[in-house]
């Protein structure tokens, strides 16, 4: 239900309106729980039912407090990302390898052929999660580091000429804009 466009909606009203809880909400809650406990599955490796149930009961009481403290929205748990988000994580890990190994042999080579450059880009992300994601990855990305963000623009430190460039072209841009389209 959207808020009342004259503004003149009441502080009681505006509870009531956020206490119900739509349908993405409940999704986004579920969805968090289910990673919770699936993640916590993996770490623990005990498959007893007393200890299941213990994790269970954990997962709820953390999900329990998120609802609480009204975290649990598209930017704290993106599952809106979860279809496109591993085409992405699979392009990025192949930079991840070829930026390495680029990294290796200039750090091997005898005149190690470095050139640290700062470079400022553009970023054409719409919301700030993706801004985030994309200067992560920036900074994942061997041989660059992402310094600064400010506005639509980042400040990003690259260990050779060719990295700065490469980033100039907007590859990982454009990537990451198109993962957070809807």
């Amino acid at each position: 239900m959207p808020s009342d466009p004259s503004g003149t909606e009441t502080a009681a009203q505006d509870k009531a309106r956020r206490k119900r809880p739509g349908t993405d909400h409940v999704v986004r809650s579920l969805s968090l729980l289910l990673a919770m406990f699936a993640t916590w599955m993996l770490l623990s490796g005990h498959f007893e039912p007393f200890l299941l149930t213990l994790g269970v009961m954990s997962c709820v009481l953390v999900v329990a407090i998120a609802l609480r403290m009204d975290v649990v929205d598209h930017e704290s748990f993106p599952i809106h990302l979860t279809t496109k988000a591993l085409g992405y994580w699979i392009w990025l890990l192949k930079e991840i390898w070829l930026a390495a190994v680029d990294v290796t042999k200039r750090v091997l080579a005898r005149d190690m052929p470095i050139s640290p450059t700062l470079i400022d880009l553009d970023a054409t992300q719409h919301s700030e999660l993706g801004q985030v994601i994309y200067a992560n990855s920036i900074t994942l990305t061997p041989g660059t580091y992402t310094i600064r963000v400010y506005g639509n623009r980042l400040l990003v430190h690259a260990l050779s000429r060719d990295g700065a460039d490469s980033l100039a072209e907007g590859g990982m841009d454009r990537r990451v804009t198109a993962l957070e389209a809807d």
